[in-house]
């Protein structure tokens, strides 16, 4: 793993989950393939959302929080920021575990999708790592966050 060396830290993993979420939020060619045809092993869309805020309660409160620990700086909160805005917004509107066309067809999709690509794109190349691979599954995430 490239980057710095964040494995032996706690929130290592927390920063592997909201880059997990953010990533499958932003690949849309993945939310084609993977989402609306229901293939196990990567959840949902309420899965993902789930995932970029259960332990970090951005729901709650600024990424800003977290600069220094879970983020590297500033810009890296302030995208997760707005990702997480638009994402939560879609999400109170369509429902807690709605159908991934729900997300899908809602007109500000395209504008989370943006927002959390550029968070995404951020994050993976601080950490050392391509933004164009595909998601990792749930499973190698487990594996991935665990080994730390």
């Amino acid at each position: 793993m490239g980057g710095m060396p964040l494995n032996d830290m706690p929130w290592w993993r927390w920063r592997s989950n909201v880059r997990s979420a953010l990533h499958m939020i932003s690949d849309p060619v993945f939310q084609r393939e993977v989402w609306q045809t229901g293939r196990a092993g990567y959840g949902d869309v309420t899965d993902a959302v789930y995932r970029l805020v259960e332990d970090t309660w951005l729901d709650n409160w600024s990424a800003d929080k977290y600069v220094g620990t879970i983020f590297r700086d500033q810009q890296e909160a302030a995208l997760v920021d707005v990702a997480v805005l638009r994402v939560l917004k879609i999400l109170h509107q369509v429902g807690a575990d709605a159908p991934a066309s729900a997300y899908l067809d809602h007109p500000g999709w395209p504008d989370a999708v943006h927002a959390a690509r550029e968070a995404h794109v951020l994050m993976a190349g601080a950490d050392g790592e391509d933004p164009d691979s595909p998601p990792r599954s749930l499973e190698v995430l487990a594996i991935y966050t665990r080994s730390a």
